[in-house]
């Protein structure tokens, strides 16, 4: 209930119906228009108010109606502002009306179908009156609710996340949140049909997502949204993703390896197509500790491994996939970057696993994610090379290091140093010194996006091999990098390189 106000005036109330059926109205709500002065309801301008014909049977003669009419529903207008200033200069003066009643001490009870605070007109009424008139909102059944109880399936259970999005989005931004969530429902179909199919399709979900149609109401409609013919949708209906759980992920026309790039750290790094790509996975297959990342799935099986075994992973993920499964192989970062997707891909060349389908899905960088926490030290040419000499020699290592030093790119080192490897940082140190300033911007960026983040900014002159481990990325400027100082007491140090170099 809104704040006081005089009792000189009336009161306003946004009554929720429920989504159609009259015997779904609550108590609350038959009590309120029972007691009302004026009864207000939205209409189209053919006249006729599904709001109104639901509390019908509750309105009586000596009410008086407020019917308010749009100006304009899907068809275009010659309002001198478009759409939107037609539709709030209709909203202005329809307020107008009702503040009127309420002035003269009547009690406006506005008419809403739903809940009035969900994806209703009423809301527009209540922004521009609540804070002047004392105000009820009565809510009422959504249409979610009520096409969750018409296919008689869960709509969402324990962890499960629901999504409820507007068909007018554009395509490729439904398909990113379907992708991305457990549960959805969107709304408002009509014309945006065809687009919210693909959306579906595009998301990998389509086989899972139900229709209905005017729920409750006469006409109702509910089936397999892929069998829905676009022309016969109407605004009032839905297309819903009910609770995965319980439920096999879908069966795959035939075994598939996608390749998931996690990002650095938790779920803030994850992309939706990412998720989407793990939410339909049968396996999912990687290292231990990427794969306790991945969030635990009813009817998903898991194959967690040791990190020295990548071509077996890789071969196991394969046959999996060549049992028709659709297998979720997770990497770390993105998966092309020292990771498993040159790994999949390298057994996928070979018999017996050439037509086996395999996606690479990437992820968020390590280095880009230390970049961004530091600044933007990678904002010119850089290199990226692992010191890693578990599979290519250091004399290798060395070569490429000296070749980037010499061309004056800015490096971000990967795998810099474990606890079987700790010298290689000091060697690496001492050559970029031979082409770099002692005072040269590093930045040593550990665990990014974890827990025990730690983001710093060092001389190369004074980097210290102990301070780096397997879980600290380095990234080593140019002699164009800055390390710059910040705010009042200057205790910000931020890193950038310039994207203008100078002529030589």
């Amino acid at each position: 209930m809104s704040e006081q106000h005089p009792q000189t005036t009336g009161r306003l109330y946004g009554v929720g119906l429920g989504p159609g059926d009259p015997s779904l109205m609550t108590l609350r709500a038959v009590e309120v228009i029972a007691a009302a002065d004026v009864v207000a309801y939205h209409s189209a301008r053919h006249g006729r108010s599904i709001a109104r014909s639901i509390a019908e049977r509750h309105l009586r003669p000596d009410h008086i109606e407020e019917r308010l009419v749009y100006p304009v529903t899907t068809e275009t207008t010659d309002h001198p502002g478009g759409y939107r200033a037609a539709m709030e200069e209709f909203y202005e003066e329809a307020a107008a009306r009702l503040a009127a009643h309420l002035d003269a001490g009547r009690t406006v009870a506005v008419l809403a179908e739903g809940d009035p605070l969900f994806y209703s007109s009423y809301m527009h009424m209540h922004k521009r009156l609540s804070h002047r008139y004392p105000t009820e909102v009565v809510p009422g059944v959504t249409s979610v609710s009520a096409a969750a109880a018409r296919l008689g399936e869960p709509l969402v259970e324990a962890e499960e996340v629901l999504t409820i999005l507007p068909g007018t989005l554009p395509e490729e931004e439904l398909a990113a949140r379907l992708a991305s969530t457990d549960s959805a429902v969107v709304m408002k179909l009509g014309r945006t049909f065809p687009a919210v199919r693909g959306a579906l399709e595009r998301a990998g979900r389509l086989q899972e997502a139900r229709y209905v149609e005017r729920a409750t109401m006469s006409g109702e409609r509910t089936g397999r949204l892929a069998d829905v013919d676009p022309e016969s949708v109407p605004y009032f209906s839905v297309a819903v993703l009910p609770s995965r759980i319980g439920t096999e992920p879908a069966p795959a026309a035939s075994g598939e390896v996608v390749v998931v790039g996690l990002g650095p750290a938790g779920p803030l790094w994850l992309t939706p197509e990412a998720r989407g790509a793990l939410a339909a996975a049968q396996d999912v297959v990687g290292y231990s500790t990427y794969v306790d990342r991945v969030p635990v799935r009813p009817g998903q099986r898991r194959h967690a491994s040791d990190n020295k075994v990548e071509s077996e992973r890789a071969e196991f993920a394969l046959d999996l996939a060549r049992q028709g499964r659709r297998v979720a192989v997770v990497s770390s970062g993105d998966p092309g970057v020292f990771a498993m997707a040159t790994a999949v891909l390298e057994v996928a060349s070979e018999d017996p696993y050439r037509e086996i389908p395999v996606r690479v899905v990437p992820g968020m960088t390590a280095a880009h994610a230390a970049a961004a926490r530091a600044g933007a030290p990678l904002g010119h040419d850089y290199a990226v090379v692992s010191l890693s000499d578990r599979l290519k020699p250091w004399e290798v290592i060395a070569e490429r290091l000296r070749a980037a030093a010499a061309a004056d790119l800015v490096l971000a080192l990967y795998n810099p140093g474990s606890r079987s490897r700790i010298w290689q940082v000091g060697k690496a140190r001492d050559l970029l010194l031979e082409h770099r300033a002692p005072d040269t911007p590093v930045v040593l960026a550990r665990d990014v996006g974890g827990p025990e983040e730690s983001v710093r900014i060092v001389r190369l002159g004074e980097l210290d091999p102990e301070q780096v481990d397997m879980r600290t990325l380095l990234i080593i400027g140019s002699t164009q990098t800055r390390a710059v100082r910040r705010g009042a007491d200057g205790a910000e140090e931020i890193a950038w390189t310039p994207r203008r170099y100078p002529e030589r």
